[in-house]
């Protein structure tokens, strides 16, 4: 074994402070610092007759410190199947029925339920093994409540009865439309004020941007609640609109749960703005209701292969314009994708000069066509048939919004799925 040490101190050159035990994997995910012999999914890289740059880059970024002589690893607690079952974290030939899954002819679903098992191991393609499940039933969406995100294939995500015209400039939306969307309560001097946006991505979290949990924004006040189930903040109760027949339709009461734990990403920067994602985990389940359901995670990166004048959704309570800074009444606006090299072009040349990476994407660049003050941390939405994506989380933009040919830049979910999946307990 002496050999073997050697290697791991030849490869751990620098030192990372942890605070205590409790530390963040290469990508994301919570682990326990601990020596690197005890970390069963490290020591089999260790072990390997031949490893490759991308498992030392591993061991490097993996270091927490050390036990002597002896390097200390960020090592992966467990693993969640897509499913939300427990698995171990292993190669992807080590898992018979998640590589059958990739056997030609394979289905879509297939390659999309291998690829949100993946997670920190030993191998290039490791994923989370737990025992063979069925195929997803669609339905029965009220028994299906945990803190998982749901596979789309379930119909329990990502699923609205809003019957608004979605091609809208700042208009109200349905009021059972989005019932994803969600307000992050903030009390500063025993006063609540609503500062940011989120979405529902399971019955027990919240996805939200990073600037919305942490920075200068605790200044105004620290994240207590989540108010779910709202569309018109003016009125505490139930709220109702006309109907075309002449009757209303009203919603469920809001609810409010208080935030049990605020997220950050652990590579949030926010002089560069990388990284602008964060999860709150709340302290309880939220209900599954007709004005209260999460929104579906993103099954593939769509910004690759985008379709001809391709539009995205943004839904909230920010501001309406310069004058009016916030909306009581839940708003929707329709905006183009804008690809990556003409957004980068376009931030580069404004007096910021921002530079953009592969973890961004940007929408918008209308007159009066905007995500606004108010919407941080809101869901950029994609209609994938009849099923909404979160894709992007508003992050920043122009500065007044909806100014013409400056697009907003949105956080890209698909690029987190891991982190999320990762990060995320039961």
């Amino acid at each position: 074994m002496a050999y073997k040490i050697n290697f791991i101190l030849l490869t751990f050159t620098s030192l990372r402070f942890v605070q205590g035990q409790s530390c963040f994997t290469p990508s994301g995910g919570i682990g326990q610092c601990k020596s690197i012999l005890n970390c069963a999914p490290l020591v089999t890289v260790i072990n390997k007759k031949e490893r490759t740059q991308q498992d030392i880059d591993l061991l490097r970024k993996s270091q927490c410190g050390f036990e002597g002589q002896t390097p200390k690893v960020c090592c992966p607690e467990h693993c969640y199947t897509p499913n939300s079952e427990p698995g171990k974290c292993v190669g992807i030939y080590s898992c018979p029925h998640l590589a059958a899954m990739l056997k030609l002819p394979s289905s879509k679903q297939n390659i999309q339920h291998v690829r949100n098992s993946k997670c920190d191991g030993p191998e290039q393609y490791s994923v989370c093994c737990g025992t063979p499940s069925e195929e997803p039933q669609v339905g029965n969406c009220e028994n299906r409540v945990n803190a998982f995100p749901p596979d789309p294939l379930t119909e329990c995500c990502g699923v609205d009865s809003g019957t608004g015209n979605k091609i809208s400039g700042g208009t109200a939306t349905a009021i059972d439309q989005y019932p994803w969307l969600t307000l992050i309560e903030y009390t500063k001097n025993s006063v609540i004020k609503t500062l940011c946006g989120g979405a529902l991505i399971s019955s027990r979290y919240v996805l939200t941007a990073g600037h919305c949990v942490v920075g200068i924004i605790l200044n105004s006040g620290t994240p207590k609640n989540i108010r779910l189930g709202e569309y018109d903040t003016s009125n505490n109760g139930s709220d109702c609109v006309a109907t075309e027949g002449g009757g209303e339709d009203c919603s469920d009461p809001p609810v409010t749960i208080p935030i049990e734990r605020s997220i950050p990403h652990p590579q949030y920067d926010p002089t560069t703005r990388k990284n602008d994602i964060a999860l709150i985990r709340m302290r309880q389940n939220a209900p599954f209701t007709d004005f209260i359901r999460p929104i579906c995670l993103p099954t593939r990166d769509i910004t690759l292969t985008p379709p001809p004048n391709f539009r995205l959704f943004v839904a909230g309570w920010g501001a309406v314009n310069e004058t009016i800074k916030k909306s009581n009444i839940k708003l929707h606006v329709s905006v183009p994708f804008v690809h990556s090299k003409e957004c980068v072009s376009i931030y580069s040349s404004q007096k910021e000069n921002v530079s953009l990476w592969n973890k961004q994407l940007c929408a918008g660049g209308e007159t009066d066509r905007d995500s606004c003050k108010g919407d941080s941390g809101g869901p950029l939405m994609y209609e994938n048939g009849r099923i909404y994506e979160f894709i992007g989380v508003v992050s920043f933009g122009p500065d007044p919004c909806g100014a013409e040919n400056i697009p907003g830049v949105y956080t890209k979910v698909y690029e987190y799925n891991t982190w999320i999946r990762s990060t995320i307990r039961p």
